[in-house]
């Protein structure tokens, strides 16, 4: 049995994800993390994955605080993910010129929404909320709400700051990670370059070490976004989604 709950994000296979869901399941992959689907073809999303025997661990929607009317647009989302019988609403923020106040206002009250059907919102550690860990742990104290989480991404942290380690950020906000996208780096500040998980920098040994101090048990979401430049061949991205599952079991993550 898996110690942890691997999902894959689907967006990894791009562009060639209408072919992921097969590979996927026979990979033995139970879980993916897939986009919002349109109202009228959730229930069609749904049955294509009850064939391929996945679940939907995530669902990558929106959550603009910009917006006088985030908090309705969040609460429209809800019956796609009942749909799919996702529990957590992925999303990525940013403030820009909005008053922080008003963002956490409106971040708490769509917190509420999503707790209201059984959701937590999981922002992604991309600027300006959740720049890192420092800045995501403000966020999450000035939010204070258990619906609204974090997203955190082992190489994002990387690309967006300059001499930081993505254990030590994880530390910080580990109390608050409600999903984690696993994705490599070489370290690189703004430099795209996510390989197969165990080709890069990132200690992942230890990143699953400091979660499971905080009893976190997924979904961990493999999202592999390859490297600059490279030609994207269908091997290309299969072969590196079958090495990182490989790589997990190889540290008895799956």
């Amino acid at each position: 049995m898996s110690r942890s709950m691997i999902a894959c994000r689907v967006s990894s296979y791009a562009p060639f994800e209408d072919r992921a869901y097969p590979h996927l399941a026979e990979l033995g992959v139970r879980y993916v993390e897939i986009g919002l689907p349109p109202p009228d073809r959730a229930e069609a999303v749904r049955a294509e994955l009850d064939r391929y025997g996945l679940v939907a661990s995530s669902v990558h929607g929106e959550c603009d605080v910009r917006r006088p009317d985030v908090v309705e647009r969040v609460r429209a989302q809800m019956p796609i993910l009942a749909t799919l019988g996702a529990g957590l609403l992925f999303v990525s923020v940013k403030a820009e010129d909005t008053p922080l106040p008003d963002v956490y206002d409106r971040l708490r009250a769509a917190g509420d929404v999503a707790a209201e059907h059984g959701v937590v919102i999981a922002l992604e550690t991309h600027p300006d909320l959740v720049t890192n860990g420092t800045v995501g742990v403000a966020t999450m104290k000035a939010v204070n709400h258990p619906g609204v989480r974090i997203n955190y991404d082992t190489a994002n942290v990387y690309f967006y700051n300059e001499a930081v380690d993505t254990v030590t950020e994880l530390r910080k906000l580990a109390p608050w990670v409600a999903s984690v996208h696993l994705k490599d780096t070489d370290g690189g500040y703004r430099h795209w370059y996510f390989p197969a998980l165990g080709e890069g920098i990132v200690r992942f040994a230890d990143v699953f070490s400091v979660l499971d101090s905080v009893g976190f048990l997924g979904p961990y979401t493999l999202e592999i976004e390859g490297i600059e430049g490279e030609e994207r061949t269908e091997g290309l991205v299969r072969g590196r989604i079958a090495a990182s599952v490989a790589y997990l079991r190889q540290l008895r993550r799956f």
